[in-house]
């Protein structure tokens, strides 16, 4: 059966590559579950040892955070936000910083997706009747969300899945990150500032106003934050994440105001499958050896998967090709994370990298697909005008960063 995993599991990493299969209507999520089903049927996968390839602790503290996130969401907390950062447009450098800033800040803690998905539109509305071109500011904006989530081991799925494999200290995650992390951001704004400076006035505006998708609520907003100040202060303790983060979420669904299928609606179901569906794939890959003896070929071959540098042009660059999560998933099971900083290389570098291109990460899929609502395009050469260059004093910082530590 060893080759028929192997078969299977290289099928579906193309297909996700790829991202769709022609003749049929699936995406990623879609692949990645057929890849899963596949192993069962055809791979000899039995359903002890699916459940055994599982990170439940990460689906579980996945579940939570989507459910924080939905109910800061329903109390318009997203939108009051966004609106107030739109309302400063008079210096368009200054509003840059504090959209970047404000991005950051919120995808470090809260699901960077749903800052992107809902800052998005009202922003470029905003942006449109200033008569100022949106689209810097827009790729801006799914750029300090991707490097806003490599602060913590929350921001984005992939940290908290390397979180929980590689048994990672949440606190000292973040004081070894902080200084790349704060770096990455400095550069990037210059970087995308400087190349943008000339393009930045468009036509006078007459650009839609984009209404808020839920009415703000004070009560329930101070509610929301509260409980994640207070996760996020528990995270620190030894307690499990995944069980505080579940607390969370109870306490959220044992609401007054808010419907349970309303919240569990916000719930991004498909990210959950995926990364269930891409662990019995790379865990049944990994029970066949085919793995480590890839590592070794290459090793012997003087490529050293360990190696700072290495690791993280090779997550970036493999977070482009496949996805994110994809990538993340394969290289926890072939690269050893016998060393902490190894981990922290790889949850910064695939944060990184989701930058370099449109396709990069789902925060930017999110932003350009809510761009084009409003009648904004925002092309691939036009992100990669600025996220190549992002990107690459961003890995460099960090590789520079691990000479520097060690």
């Amino acid at each position: 059966m060893r080759l028929t995993v192997l078969l299977i599991f290289a099928a579906t990493y193309a297909g996700v590559a790829i991202g769709r299969i022609p003749g049929l209507k699936l995406n990623r999520v879609g692949i990645a579950l057929l890849g899963a089903i596949g192993m069962m049927l055809f791979g000899g996968v039995r359903t002890s040892a699916v459940i055994g390839y599982v990170n439940w602790p990460t689906i579980l503290m996945l579940f939570g955070f989507f459910v924080i996130s939905a109910q800061l969401r329903m109390s318009g907390f997203y939108d009051r936000v966004a609106g107030a950062l739109a309302l400063r447009l008079e210096h368009p450098a200054a509003f840059l910083f504090a959209l970047m800033a404000g991005a950051a800040v919120l995808s470090s803690f809260l699901n960077h997706d749903i800052v992107c998905f809902v800052f998005a539109p009202i922003v470029g509305a905003a942006l449109l009747r200033k008569g100022l071109n949106p689209v810097p500011f827009l790729v801006a904006l799914a750029i300090a969300s991707n490097i806003g989530a490599a602060a913590t081991l929350i921001g984005n799925p992939q940290d908290m899945m390397i979180g929980q494999v590689a048994s990672l200290g949440f606190g000292r995650y973040i004081a070894w990150s902080c200084i790349p992390v704060a770096f990455a951001f400095a550069s990037s704004y210059g970087i995308i500032w400087y190349l943008s400076r000339a393009s930045l006035r468009a036509s006078p505006g007459t650009g839609p106003v984009a209404a808020p998708d839920y009415p703000f609520n004070l009560g329930h907003t101070v509610k929301g934050l509260v409980i994640l100040a207070v996760v996020v202060g528990l995270l620190f303790s030894p307690l499990p994440m995944e069980v505080v983060a579940l607390a969370a979420a109870g306490i959220h669904l044992a609401s007054r105001k808010y419907r349970t299928e309303d919240l569990l609606g916000l719930v991004d179901w498909p990210i959950l499958i995926l990364f269930a569906a891409l662990f019995v794939v790379t865990g049944a890959f990994q029970s066949t050896g085919y793995g480590e003896t890839a590592v070794r070929w290459l090793s012997g071959a003087g490529v050293n998967l360990a190696h700072p540098a290495t690791l993280a042009l090779a997550t970036a660059g493999l977070s482009n090709l496949v996805g994110n999560a994809a990538a993340v998933m394969l290289l926890l099971k072939v690269v050893p994370l016998a060393h902490p900083e190894t981990a922290y290389v790889l949850a910064l570098a695939n944060s990184f990298g989701g930058s370099l291109i449109l396709i990069g990460s789902v925060s930017n899929i999110i932003v350009a697909q809510q761009a084009r609502g409003i009648g904004v395009n925002v092309s691939f050469r036009e992100f990669a005008r600025l996220g190549v260059p992002v990107t690459l004093v961003a890995i460099g910082g960090l590789v520079a960063w691990v000479a520097i530590f060690g």
